[in-house]
């Protein structure tokens, strides 16, 4: 199953685990004022919320990236963001084929926790709590990590053959 399109797919993931790493630490600088008219507390949010974001959607691409690599239909409708990392976390078994799960049940909840401040953001710019975000920054923290290493020893189970990559 080697595949050349694991290229792409190693570069979402790639930057997903970096924009989450400089999202932990912009929540670090703090800098999150009470003044929400100050532009260095407006600069802060704005730069954490972008980053969650861009690290999410960065590695919601991979994953249907990997999703078409396998042949299989990527999650669409209303909520196919919940979806998608649902069907990720389980293994599927489909009429002449199948896969084991591609995420750790523990990269799963963290994934999880990504969407969630995701979609909280993209709908609520302006109510942004640092403090309730700290369970999503925790996540961040252990995604920076954690998912190239699940998404490589994923990609050696289906593909044993495949060259270790980074």
């Amino acid at each position: 199953m080697t595949d050349a399109r694991w290229i792409e797919v190693d570069d979402d993931i790639a930057a997903a685990s970096r924009h989450f790493a400089l999202a932990a630490r912009l929540y670090d600088a703090g800098g999150f004022g009470d003044d929400r008219d100050d532009l260095d507390t407006y600069r802060a949010s704005m730069a954490l919320q972008h980053a969650m974001q861009s690290a999410h959607t960065s590695l919601e691409g991979g994953l249907k990236r990997i999703l078409e690599i396998l042949g299989e239909e990527v999650p669409t409708g209303a909520q196919s963001h919940v979806d998608l990392v649902r069907r990720v976390g389980r293994p599927v078994v489909l009429p002449g084929r199948g896969r084991p799960a591609i995420l750790t049940p523990e990269v799963e909840a963290d994934v999880g926790e990504s969407r969630r401040f995701r979609h909280r953001a993209m709908h609520g710019y302006d109510d942004f709590e640092p403090i309730l975000a700290k369970p999503s920054i925790d996540a961040a923290r252990r995604l920076a990590t954690t998912l190239a290493p699940c998404i490589e020893a994923f990609r050696r189970e289906v593909d044993p053959s495949a060259e270790p990559q980074g």
